[in-house]
């Protein structure tokens, strides 16, 4: 269990930290007593993501730059003691028309996060991976030896960076873990994921457009998946090591819409549109994590139940619906 004493004044670099999970973990590590830097994208709007209006905002030192740019991420890891890496570009819908931008930032700037971390002697690293690595499941649930599918450019691309990673333990001796997330959700999540997409529609039109509806998925509340990167950070044990965090409860797309409209008390009809579905042979039917190995070396269970993260999640979404856009399909 995470404790102040722990990370009381380490000093702490979250790359990503402007997006969904990497500004819910950048507070988290704030309230354990870390000196935390983020590591946010350039713009010219000096935009800092969802930690504009965070109650940590004083808290954090805050680096602009471009995970693309060596340098730039060098000097954001000079003099830090761990590394949780979440920069990515993460919609999968996108990476059918924009690759290369995939390579670029997914594997090229893990790759400069991995020699930044060489570079400067970091005690720990914890990379992003994701389950669509593993592609629709030839068994579940699904473990850290399933073979690995690249059924979208996207994660191909993460593929990649997982592998870089793997090799730079095991060339360079770069203390590094990957932690492969199943399907996070929760507060501040981008209407390109499911649930905010149904939630957004349904609050706001009477009828909620989706892409395949049999599909299943392993979700999971956001703060679960931050305690399991912290959990992996904890632990020198799961150096080296590639660690899925995921509940081991799969539910269909179909089923999710249903407690979503009830949760909310809406009478929304779903429909498919065609724009929203994957081509065929790139689509991942089915994900159901086997997260025991998580468990064994840090004792890291989820908390949240299904039911409660989406009842938390509506709330949000109904107290914000002006950050999203709503009525046109968006990559």
């Amino acid at each position: 269990m995470s404790t102040t004493s722990t990370w009381k004044n380490r000093r702490v670099l979250v790359t990503g930290a402007g997006g969904f999970i990497g500004s819910h973990l950048a507070e988290r590590l704030v309230e354990l007593g870390a000196r935390t830097r983020c590591f946010l994208r350039y713009t010219s709007q000096g935009s800092v993501g969802w930690l504009a209006d965070s109650p940590m905002r004083p808290d954090l030192e805050v680096i602009h730059g471009d995970i693309r740019d060596h340098e730039g991420v060098v000097r954001a890891a000079r003099d830090v003691e761990v590394i949780f890496h979440l920069a990515a570009l993460v919609g999968i819908p996108y990476s059918y028309y924009s690759p290369r931008s995939y390579v670029q930032t997914n594997v090229e700037g893990t790759l400069n996060v991995l020699e930044a971390a060489r570079r400067s002697g970091v005690e720990r690293l914890i990379c992003t991976s994701t389950s669509e690595v593993y592609g629709s499941a030839q068994y579940v649930p699904i473990d850290e030896r399933h073979p690995l599918q690249g059924q979208s450019p996207y994660a191909a691309t993460k593929i990649g960076a997982d592998k870089l990673a793997e090799s730079y333990h095991r060339a360079f001796g770069v203390p590094v873990s990957i932690g492969r997330p199943f399907n996070a959700y929760g507060p501040r999540q981008s209407s390109r994921a499911v649930i905010p997409t149904i939630i957004t529609q349904a609050l706001a039109q009477p009828v909620v457009r989706l892409g395949n509806l049999d599909t299943t998925r392993d979700f999971n509340f956001v703060s679960d998946t931050v305690d399991g990167f912290i959990a992996i950070a904890e632990c020198s044990a799961t150096s080296g090591k590639t660690l899925n965090i995921g509940s081991g409860t799969e539910i269909s797309i179909r089923k999710l819409v249903e407690v979503i409209f009830e949760l909310m008390g809406t009478k929304c009809e779903a429909e498919i549109e065609e724009q929203r579905l994957r081509p065929e042979a790139s689509e991942v039917e089915r994900l159901c994590a086997n997260s025991a190995a998580l468990n064994q070396l840090t004792g890291w269970k989820p908390k949240v139940p299904l039911r409660d993260g989406l009842a938390r999640t509506i709330a949000w979404i109904e107290r914000n619906l002006g950050a999203y856009a709503i009525g046109n399909y968006s990559l």
